[in-house]
């Protein structure tokens, strides 16, 4: 286990796939951090004072030191405690490529997914077509942390709402990928339980789509 070269504190929320990426990345450097949850609607004042810009979690404290943005804590980290696992490669054009797949899961692939929890009928039908064909890539299998923080409870989505965004026949490198993943101890230890994530999660939807209909 790597020493940690000062204290290390994590501002973050359970539900959230940014604050798991995080999470999981300090788990499989072997960094001792403290976790702070935090409440979204009633944040605690050291978030908001070391945030001020978004004042979101994932925030990662080291040594007093805010550093803010999941893909900005993540180079961060890696680049912080150099022991192995390293998160991005050491050549430079395969490290391009890393950055250029989290930025396309980031923007194109997490703005479909919101979709299809955030629409309904017809339109969530059309959300989860494109979700399909955004997803068939077989080169984001590279993207451990960032697969499996975003695509780990896709088996929930399913519960929630009946289809398959993600599966053995449609994607079977990405769901071949994530079940690998899955085994790891750490992916274990970070995974949320189905049984709490699901009713957020429908929750969330619900209040979303009042939200929708009074606007």
């Amino acid at each position: 286990m790597e020493e940690n070269k000062s204290k290390v504190t994590l501002h973050g929320m359970w539900a959230s796939s940014y604050s798991k990426r995080v999470e999981i990345a300090l788990k499989l450097k072997g960094i001792l951090y403290e976790y702070v949850e935090e409440d979204l609607s009633n944040k605690t004042e050291s978030l908001v004072q070391l945030n001020p810009v978004h004042k979101k979690v994932p925030l990662l404290v080291h040594d007093g030191k805010p550093v803010a943005e999941s893909q900005v804590i993540l180079e961060y980290i890696d680049e912080t405690w150099k022991n192995s696992p390293r998160l991005l490669p050491e050549d430079s054009y395969e490290r391009a490529q890393v950055r250029f797949w989290v930025s396309y899961i980031n923007e194109q692939v997490i703005e479909v997914m919101r979709k299809v929890l955030f629409q309904e009928g017809e339109a969530q039908e059309k959300a989860i077509e494109e979700a399909r064909e955004v997803q068939k890539n077989d080169d984001v299998g590279l993207l451990d942390i960032i697969i499996i923080s975003t695509f780990g409870s896709h088996k929930d989505y399913h519960e929630l709402f009946g289809v398959g965004i993600i599966d053995p026949v449609n994607t079977p490198t990405l769901y071949n990928w994530i079940e690998s993943l899955k085994e790891l101890a750490v992916i274990k230890e970070a995974e949320v339980p189905s049984d709490r994530l699901v009713p957020f999660l429908q929750m969330y939807r619900q209040m979303h789509l009042q939200q929708a209909a009074n606007t």
